[in-house]
């Protein structure tokens, strides 16, 4: 009877697309709906402006796919009340899971509650839903990923720091400062400042640099919310030539963050191993899927409750292990890694990195 909803339901919204009745959802955002499976799994992305986000959605798919599963793709684009319609169109399909990375980790409890008044599991997919009550949140460990990046910078021998965050609606924005500031307090380092760039958008980074520049030229270290918001904080670095000359530390291992490293425009990123974290994410959706109850211990409180907690653990990335962890690893090519460094300039750094025998 469900897949004979879905089907009823699809020609339905045929219907409308072609009279030209109009409809509220975007279908250029559907992936892999109808293909017959019986378990249909709604994935609900805020955007996929981040370059990560299109790793963790192709690893995601295609391990529910292995797993008998078809998934509902819809990219809400930065759009909070875009995402809520959208959402509730996957609750109108009835779908058997709801994977969801939030926009406003604290706008959607509400359309959250109408998901589970149906009985469909909820999971908080790397953001936490506050007060959300969802059947998992998955993630990494993003205090641990702030202590990283305070870490870097103490050992760079910042005693003076600027911070340039994610914004205030991202609830992993506040783990990661709290780790951040847990270190850097005990060291005592001051913070000169602190920004948050709305919406993720990395060119804010680079204005508040524009913009502050005195304050910028205090600090002996940037912490910067994510490797996009850091590019934007070194090019405009570059204008003043500082670029280089200030520490600056990112997260997410983005390609460009890997070249500013290997440049030596970053001091380090944080690799998160998305490919790891899509992958069990995939497995225990379906598993929520099909009913079955899971066997976590840990849990983190949204406001309201407990919910059960699996943490990724991130991995430091600097100059000294690029090569093992990056490239290795297979997340970056090494022609892409290296391509603004000559080859014999990263043949002579390489060398200097090995041990004396």
């Amino acid at each position: 009877m469900k897949r004979l909803r879905r089907f009823i339901g699809a020609g339905l919204m045929t219907c409308l697309m072609l009279t030209g009745c109009g409809q509220s959802i975007d279908t250029e955002n559907i992936q892999d709906v109808e293909n017959g499976d019986s378990i249909e799994i709604g994935m609900s992305f805020d955007s996929f402006v981040i370059e990560r986000w299109q790793k963790d959605r192709d690893v995601f798919v295609s391990t529910a796919s292995a797993l008998g599963a078809s998934v509902n793709v819809q990219n809400a684009s930065g759009d909070v009340d875009k995402q809520i319609e959208q959402i509730r169109y996957l609750i109108d399909r009835d779908v058997d899971c709801l994977v969801i990375i939030p926009i406003d980790s604290g706008a959607l409890s509400e359309v959250v509650k109408e998901a589970k008044e149906k009985d469909i599991p909820i999971v908080s997919y790397d953001r936490l839903i506050n007060q959300g009550d969802t059947d998992l949140y998955i993630s990494f460990d993003n205090k641990s990923v702030g202590q990283m990046m305070a870490r870097a910078l103490i050992d760079a021998g910042a005693t003076k720091v600027v911070k340039i965050c994610g914004p205030t609606t991202d609830s992993n924005v506040a783990a990661v400062d709290e780790g951040f500031d847990d270190l850097v307090e005990s060291a005592n380092i001051q913070v000169l400042d602190t920004y948050h760039c709305d919406g993720w958008k990395a060119e804010l980074g680079g204005a508040y640099v524009y913009d502050n520049i005195e304050t910028i030229r205090e600090a002996d270290g940037i912490m910067c919310g994510n490797d996009d918001v850091a590019a934007s904080v070194i090019r405009a670095l570059a204008v003043s030539q500082l670029a280089g000359v200030i520490p600056v530390v990112g997260q997410d291992a983005d390609l460009i963050a890997c070249q500013h490293i290997v440049e030596g425009t970053q001091t380090m990123t944080v690799y998160k191993p998305v490919g790891k974290l899509a992958e069990q994410a995939a497995q225990l959706s379906v598993a929520l899927a099909k009913g079955e109850k899971l066997d976590i211990d840990n849990t983190i409180y949204d406001g309201l409750n407990d919910v059960p907690y699996v943490a990724v653990e991130p991995i430091v990335v600097n100059r000294n292990n690029i090569d093992s962890v990056v490239i290795e690893g297979g997340y970056h090519a090494r022609e892409d890694v290296y391509l603004n460094v000559g080859e014999t300039q990263q043949d002579v750094e390489n060398t200097e990195l090995l041990p004396e025998e």
